[in-house]
């Protein structure tokens, strides 16, 4: 049996589904509900592949952008109550956009980012596209963007900062402008040794000064001037065998007395 979901208005493609929504809330759960529904879907698929169309060139295919839409529009038909009186476009198009953007906020920004900055960020954006029409062979700058977008200049540079955080690159990738084969990985540092030396200086300073005077000169002598055992030895005139068992000792009265600080 034909029905009301092919007819077409006069003044715009948007079908007439009023009659088979309204048939469509008084059927109860079965094939024949399933087919009206699935009819419907059918009717409606171009506007939501359309309105799938206003976001491309952001990154996504449009032929996923089309899926996504497909399911706002899924769920448009579901949730639609033709009870309320209000046409289902005004209902359909904010649903099928909403998933068009949930999409864009939830699977394409590889870095996390506020939605306020998001928002910011679609704002910049538009902006751009706008002067870009009307100033003559420049770029706008941030002002203009801002004036145009209605931002304050912080929320203008949050923007222009968000639109590069849209995609990452990976640590793989060449390093544009630097030597053939250069990556980002190339370009990343390292573990500083040095660090752990700051740190174990720093711990044991307090410690150094309440050894008596002679240790503290040895350790000095030894691990600040690089002297022998012996060279030390022969400076201080006693034995190697002395000197040795006085780093020995000292040696493990710092670490000890600094274990326990940690501890």
């Amino acid at each position: 049996m034909r029905t009301h979901a092919s007819t077409k208005h006069s003044h715009d493609d948007a079908p007439d589904t009023r009659a088979a929504f309204a048939r469509l809330a008084a059927l109860s759960d079965g094939p024949e509900r399933d087919a009206l529904r699935q009819e419907l879907v059918n009717a409606w698929l171009p506007m939501s592949q359309r309105l799938a169309g206003r976001f491309r060139n952001r990154g996504e295919s449009l032929e996923d952008l089309c899926q996504v839409a497909a399911l706002g529009l899924i769920k448009a038909v579901d949730r639609y109550d033709p009870g309320r009186g209000h046409a289902f476009v005004s209902f359909a198009v904010p649903t099928i956009t909403g998933e068009v953007k949930r999409h864009f906020r939830d699977h394409m920004w590889n870095l996390h980012v506020p939605r306020r900055v998001q928002d910011q960020r679609n704002r910049v954006r538009t902006a751009q596209q706008e002067l870009s029409r009307t100033l003559p062979g420049r770029s706008p700058t941030e002002e203009e963007i801002a004036a145009e977008a209605g931002l304050t200049p912080e929320e203008t540079r949050a923007g222009l900062e968000a639109i590069g955080s849209f995609r990452t690159l990976s640590l793989d990738a060449e390093i544009l402008g630097g030597d053939q084969g250069r990556t980002m990985t190339d370009a990343l540092g390292g573990p500083d040794p040095a660090l752990d030396i700051v740190i174990d200086r720093e711990a044991v300073k307090p410690r150094l000064r309440e050894l008596p005077e002679r240790e503290r000169k040895i350790l000095y002598m030894r691990f600040f001037r690089d002297m022998t055992q012996s060279r030390i030895a022969e400076d201080l005139g006693i034995s190697q065998m002395h000197v040795s068992r006085l780093i020995s000792n000292s040696c493990d009265r710092l670490r000890r007395e600094i274990m326990q600080d940690a501890a």
